[in-house]
């Protein structure tokens, strides 16, 4: 019998990217251009570097980034990646202004947040009623202590017993580390899950390699819908209540 649900954040429960139409009305830099400047500001107000060699170390950090991410489901935490930059670049900085530039790039998603998508709080509260959640969910670049504070303004942080969030768990879906954190933090076995998520390889090739039972939410984002394996998939959150209950009871 399923007794938890747990779910992604990413384009299952956040519409990713929809802070950057906010960021363009109101005539700020695309994150990952602001999250870049920041970088090299801290850097110039030390000794002076041209933007395009402060550009081009993010960029081979951020494709090193991304192959540890899906080679060794692993996410750097920021303060990682930083770091590598700085050492790419042979440069240090003064811990309080690191600092600083870490918090920044952490909370950009904070101070003008992405949207929750349609129908998701309702279909969270209503799961709440019968099942235990958790969230599953990898940490880009908003760590989990900000992940939790987006779910607090959407009103919806208390709907959750138990969270797995990759900066915290030292690991990144599809690791069964993700998962099995959850299953201790409820005390439900693994196979007694459900997951919830938009990515094929991550939210349902990963839970049902532990066996556990996987939706494929694709609501705004699909490129995975025509082939995927799970065992339902839900395009809209007003049908996933109903999507979840019918997949417990088999």
């Amino acid at each position: 019998m399923t007794c938890a649900v747990t779910f992604d954040l990413w384009d299952t429960i956040i519409h990713d990217d929809s802070d950057e139409i906010k960021r363009r009305k109101q005539g700020l830099r695309p994150k990952q251009e602001e999250r870049r400047h920041l970088l090299w500001d801290a850097l110039n107000k030390q000794q002076r570097i041209s933007w395009d060699k402060v550009s081009l170390a993010c960029d081979n950090v951020d494709a090193s980034f991304n192959r540890v991410w899906r080679q060794q489901s692993v996410t750097w935490t920021v303060r990682e990646r930083l770091g590598v930059v700085l050492n790419e670049l042979g440069r240090a900085l003064p811990e309080d202004v690191f600092a600083l530039v870490i918090r920044d790039y952490e909370e950009m998603e904070i101070k003008i947040t992405p949207d929750m998508i349609e129908g998701a709080a309702d279909a969270v509260r209503d799961l709440a009623k019968d099942f235990q959640l958790a969230v599953v969910s990898d940490a880009i670049v908003s760590p989990g202590r900000c992940l939790r504070q987006w779910l607090g303004l959407h009103d919806i942080l208390d709907c959750f017993q138990s969270f797995a969030f990759s900066d915290e768990v030292g690991h990144s879906k599809p690791h069964p580390d993700m998962f099995s954190k959850v299953s201790v933090d409820l005390n439900v076995p693994i196979k007694n899950m459900i997951h919830v998520g938009d990515r094929e390889h991550n939210d349902i090739q990963g839970p049902h390699a532990l066996g556990m039972k996987a939706v494929l939410f694709s609501g705004t984002r699909n490129k995975d819908r025509r082939n995927t394996t799970a065992d339902a998939v839900c395009d809209r959150h007003r049908d996933l209540p109903s999507i979840v209950r019918q997949l417990a009871d088999h």
